[in-house]
């Protein structure tokens, strides 16, 4: 019975051990994160193991957690859910029931997991979707891409973009009752960084004569020339994106070569002779000195110019949005763009916001402290506070401006 007890007391205490991790005070929701932190570190570690071991890839351990939150189009009262495609790219297609002879908003979805996981179906995107779609009487496209490391750039970035031109064509609006006028796209995380690209391409691109009114970009990844940003230095060991995670979906999504991941780490992988791309990421410049909280900014240790002659598509604009000169950002439409304090991304979306203002582009900002993905969990049995509230902002937003 004694040593029953004992073993009971060591798994408890390791346990304990491995769930907790010190957050700041401001945090709400704090064993849950810690409980949420906790399964993302196990599925990181196996896929470390199972990498090493040759078992199997890293990101396909990760993706496991996709599969399981998996969910089948189901239509309810309020909202028809399709599974379809969009000259050929997979895409989840919400069509409000209500008002059905009204002209209707619409937005194109694209969701997050670092380029290599996640999916249209995954639940917290298809509940978001479909809480979309019904309270704006909008229709909202998910867009199916292509994921690393099977698929690497520009394949997500292209299914997106085609799917937008096809979307955005008056013809296909008209098929779904939508006014060309309230059309948005809007993205988190690797996502977020794909909407941005997109609206950008859109922008300049004079094939698309229907133009986007509105991007939304929850916590961003933007830009891949400075991995040392403050946040990347404040955060490298939070809860769900450690900057070691955040680093390998950098590399993943160009290359399985692990070199190009070692030189990210030590944020030596940009070549001498694009130094001149560093200025539009100079965080000193660009953070509002809240954030710089003491950092000193150092000029860049660059890389092997190998590396950029192999991958040149890590410093592409279309990867990496936040690298594109002051006239490419001006005309941009109405942004929304949602940052947390504990999140290695904090800072791209943070230098977004300066750098679109300065443009001249009107720019809603709104700052969480909380970690990378709370939005997230905005529904079900692991619903956080800060998670419900983002949610809500975003839709309450969405319904008075889009």
């Amino acid at each position: 019975m004694g040593i029953k007890l004992l073993c009971l007391l060591i798994a408890t205490v390791l346990t304990a051990y491995y769930i907790y991790s010190p957050l700041p005070e401001n945090v709400e929701d704090r064993w849950k994160l810690m409980f949420i932190g906790a399964v993302f570190r196990t599925l990181d570690h196996v896929g470390s193991v199972a990498n090493k071991l040759g078992l199997a890839h890293h990101m396909d351990v990760l993706m496991s957690l996709t599969s399981f939150e998996h969910t089948p189009p189901t239509s309810d009262e309020k909202v028809t859910v399709t599974d379809t495609e969009f000259n050929g790219v997979p895409v989840r297609l919400y069509i409000p029931k209500g008002q059905p002879d009204s002209l209707k908003r619409a937005m194109i979805y694209i969701h997050g997991g670092g380029w290599c996981l996640g999916s249209a179906a995954m639940q917290p995107y298809d509940l978001l979707s479909r809480r979309t779609s019904g309270t704006l009487n909008a229709v909202v496209v998910s867009v199916e891409y292509r994921l690393a490391p099977k698929h690497h750039f520009p394949a997500q970035f292209e299914d997106v973009y085609t799917v937008a031109k096809y979307f955005l064509q008056s013809s296909v609006l008209e098929q779904y009752n939508v006014d060309a006028s309230r059309v948005c796209v809007s993205g988190d995380s690797a996502g977020g960084n794909l909407a941005a690209a997109v609206a950008q391409q859109v922008l300049r691109d004079p094939g698309v004569k229907i133009k986007f009114k509105i991007q939304v970009l929850i916590y961003p990844a933007l830009q891949t020339i400075d991995l040392d940003l403050p946040s990347y230095r404040d955060n490298a060991n939070m809860l769900i994106l450690p900057k070691s995670l955040m680093v390998r979906f950098w590399s993943e999504y160009f290359t399985t070569d692990m070199s190009l991941n070692k030189a990210m780490e030590a944020n030596q992988h940009v070549p001498a002779e694009l130094s001149h791309l560093f200025k539009f990421a100079n965080w000193s410049h660009w953070l509002p000195e809240r954030y710089k909280k003491g950092h000193v900014y150092t000029k860049p240790v660059y890389g092997n110019s190998e590396l950029g002659q192999k991958y040149p598509g890590f410093l592409d604009p279309r990867a990496a949005p936040l690298l594109v000169d002051e006239s490419k950002l001006r005309g941009l439409p109405l942004t929304y763009v949602i940052t947390c304090q504990y999140d290695v991304l904090r800072d791209d979306g943070l230098m977004y916001v300066s750098r679109l203002r300065e443009a001249g582009v009107n720019v809603i900002h709104q700052h969480e402290n909380t970690v990378h993905g709370a939005a997230m969990f905005s529904t079900g049995p692991l619903i956080l506070t800060v998670g419900e509230k983002m949610a809500n902002d975003y839709i309450e937003w969405l319904n008075k401006n889009l």
